[in-house]
């Protein structure tokens, strides 16, 4: 018996755009709910100080309580693949958190963060992300959670109209800033290692 490769779906604009999900398709996927989202956000941005064009994914229990996360930058101007974001996002889950499978019914739930630039309205790219965290999630065994953008504007989960004003993008710059010594140095902050990796850089943190 032999076993085939199965080739990556077709990168022409139409495929691309059938790999990713309207607002109104998330809306409607029954997403469930944070019951603190501004804790969650600020959580995930102290741990992964995450800069423009950073995805941090993040695995919590069902009592939300953060079980692992993983961050990861996006380089390159290649358009928005749902399948590649997938892939990305089931990479980095590997890598920090068994799978569920096993399980009749997920317990845990995968959340999403992306720190952008641009307005605070849904993109191209988010729909992409949003495809990818779902087939990710499933793939995994986990629940789909939310996704949450991160933009000068502040944080808001799309999908839901939940939002707010801090953190926002540039908040390490901001920090860095604040925190600067006297000789116009800024003082050491924790960042996650990155390291490159195709189109991708990432890091992991539990």
């Amino acid at each position: 018996m032999t076993f085939g490769f199965t080739p990556p779906p077709s990168a022409d604009p139409a495929s691309r755009l059938g790999r990713m999900l309207e607002p109104s398709e998330w809306a409607a996927a029954g997403i469930p709910l944070l019951r603190n989202p501004r804790e969650v956000v600020t959580g995930l941005h102290s741990r992964h100080l995450p800069t423009p064009s950073t995805a941090v994914v993040a695995v919590l229990d069902p009592e939300e309580r953060l079980t692992a996360s993983a961050s990861f930058s996006r380089t390159g101007a290649a358009a928005a693949d749902g399948w590649e974001f997938r892939n990305a996002l089931l990479t980095q889950l590997r890598r920090v958190i068994p799978h569920d499978l096993r399980r009749r019914t997920p317990v845990r739930t995968a959340v999403l963060l992306y720190c952008r630039d641009g307005e605070s309205q849904w993109t191209q790219e988010d729909g992409a992300w949003m495809w990818g965290l779902r087939d990710a999630c499933t793939l995994h065994g986990l629940r789909c959670g939310a996704y949450i953008t991160l933009t000068r504007e502040g944080w808001q989960i799309l999908g839901e109209g939940r939002s707010g004003r801090r953190p926002h993008s540039a908040s390490l710059r901001t920090a860095l800033d604040i925190t600067a010594t006297g000789d116009g140095k800024a003082a050491p902050l924790s960042q996650p290692h990155s390291g490159a990796h195709d189109a991708l850089s990432h890091s992991a943190a539990v």
